[in-house]
């Protein structure tokens, strides 16, 4: 009984396969464009001179200089700013807040594109499977060298899934690990700065003595 009903969803064959797995590109695609257009309105910042004003103790000025600009570093020199007056320890756990509130809207969608990255070839697998199922059911019902050409006719038709499950994979996979990258050089560069702000502060109470 089990069998049978199994069996009747086979024979639905790959094509059913292959236009999930076109929908899982299109949307896939939407969010490759999505996520540069986000990463790309986040440009990073001249580290280096925000770094040493920071250093030398140019509060007002790094925060001008980040005035209007969206991302993660400058959300870090805002912060960092914005509580200089309560100490270094404040300032360190404000930055590290920061950076990890900052990291949530820079990962969103990203799980999709390496779900979809380390997923795709076997759904792709599985329209072979079904396909290939399909292709000996109709050898069972038409034997002989008529049986065996629809065999092979239906066994390339489904190998096609597995093609476009790679063909899917492949750029999601690419997006992911480019899109993972930059969010890490993001944070580090947030990072030195958070770091350089506490330094200053640490250091400013030596000077004045």
């Amino acid at each position: 009984m089990l069998q049978t009903k199994l069996l009747a969803f086979t024979n639905l064959g790959a094509e059913w396969v292959l236009w999930l797995l076109i929908g899982l590109s299109v949307a896939s695609v939407g969010v490759m464009l999505e996520r540069l257009a986000f990463f790309l309105s986040r440009r990073a910042i001249d580290v280096d001179a925000l770094q040493a004003r920071l250093l030398d103790g140019d509060l007002a000025g790094a925060a001008a200089s980040v005035a209007g600009r969206r991302g993660m570093e400058a959300e870090v020199v805002r912060a960092a700013v914005a509580h200089a007056a309560k100490g270094p320890e404040t300032v360190r756990e404000v930055v590290a807040a920061t950076i990890e509130r900052a990291r949530i809207e820079y990962e969103r969608r990203l799980a999709f594109l390496g779900t979809l990255g380390n997923n795709a070839p076997f759904i792709g697998l599985f329209g072979t499977v079904l396909g290939i199922i399909r292709a000996f059911v109709d050898l069972s019902r038409n034997p002989g060298a008529a049986g065996a050409g629809t065999v092979m006719t239906g066994i390339s038709e489904a190998l096609v899934a597995t093609a476009v499950g790679l063909f899917v994979a492949l750029p999601a996979v690419v997006a992911y690990n480019l899109f993972q990258r930059g969010l890490r050089r993001t944070a580090q560069r947030a990072t030195a700065l958070g770091h350089a702000a506490v330094a200053h502060l640490e250091a400013r109470p030596v000077r004045e003595a």
